[in-house]
């Protein structure tokens, strides 16, 4: 039985990574003044950062169906089965329009709705890649993702608030005070949407606020676990690479045993959270 792995591109995972893992990986597309790029495809993060702050129109999309259906077929070319991993259904409606797509292919496709998003998505398709090699079928590694789906959780922070102002995410008269004020809030995902964790003063508070809710995290829902059990990742939407080299040394100073690790955070969820935004997650190690 050889089952193939496809994600998207939220997973953090691309080029020659995805060549190693042996997965294919479906590109985001992002929309500036109505053209359609595909993340690390035809648009590099110099591009659309200067894009995003210049206010041109800039927005995301899910996959087409017809993009989904030429990476499934071509894989199942030299694969008995595909597990699809797209990003949480709780944040795109991905994965229903793929579940849909899937029910032409007798059982040779099976979709995981694995709730989650960047750093955590990592982690479920690399656990997909070890279970494919171990010869598990699509729909075994399926359920296995789905059953632990939730034992993960990531937290956010945005340098300014009027990116989330754009996409409807907050009010304009919201996101205008709490810049004024200098308010950042930390926000919170287990698998569906995003929800305010805690509002504070500054981003240096703010970034502290998502390492100690993850620690906290850690010390409650992962109590269990040991620490060498528990992947950390971290990502960002950092313009300098100097800060995300930083926030990923914070962040590994915190978590002494577990696999700290360290993605750039999608364009499709930097249209959102614009420049320097950084954050954190926990899920159990793709060896579990």
């Amino acid at each position: 039985m050889k089952t193939a792995v496809v994600t998207d591109s939220n997973s953090g995972i691309f080029g020659d990574e995805a060549r190693e893992l042996g997965i294919h990986v479906i590109p985001m597309p992002i929309i500036i003044d109505d053209h359609t790029y595909f993340e690390n495809e035809d648009i590099t993060h110099a591009q659309f950062f200067e894009a995003l702050m210049g206010n041109r129109n800039v927005s995301s999309s899910q996959p087409s169906p017809g993009s989904i259906m030429d990476v499934w077929e071509l894989v199942l070319d030299s694969a008995d089965e595909v597990i699809y991993i797209p990003m949480s259904s709780g944040l795109s409606g991905s994965y229903q329009s793929a579940a849909m797509l899937a029910e032409d292919y007798d059982g040779r496709v099976a979709v995981a709705d694995n709730h989650r998003i960047s750093v955590t998505l990592r982690a479920s398709v690399l656990q997909a890649v070890r279970l494919a090699k171990e010869g598990k079928s699509a729909a075994e590694i399926k359920a296995k993702l789905e059953e632990d789906a939730y034992k993960s959780c990531v937290y956010l922070t945005v340098e300014t608030l009027q990116y989330f102002k754009r996409t409807g995410r907050v009010t304009p008269a919201a996101a205008a005070i709490g810049d004024l004020l200098g308010i950042k809030p930390v926000l919170q995902t287990h698998g569906d949407k995003f929800d305010t964790y805690q509002k504070v003063r500054g981003l240096g508070k703010a970034r502290q606020g998502v390492i100690d809710a993850v620690k906290k995290e850690r010390e409650t829902v992962f109590a269990q676990y040991k620490a060498e059990d528990l992947y950390i990742g971290c990502a960002g939407s950092f313009l300098d690479e100097a800060e995300a080299e930083k926030w990923k040394a914070q962040i590994a100073a915190e978590f002494p045993g577990s696999t700290v690790y360290y993605d750039p955070l999608s364009l499709s969820v930097s249209c959102h959270t614009g420049p320097n935004a950084a954050g954190a997650g926990i899920s159990l190690a793709p060896n579990l």
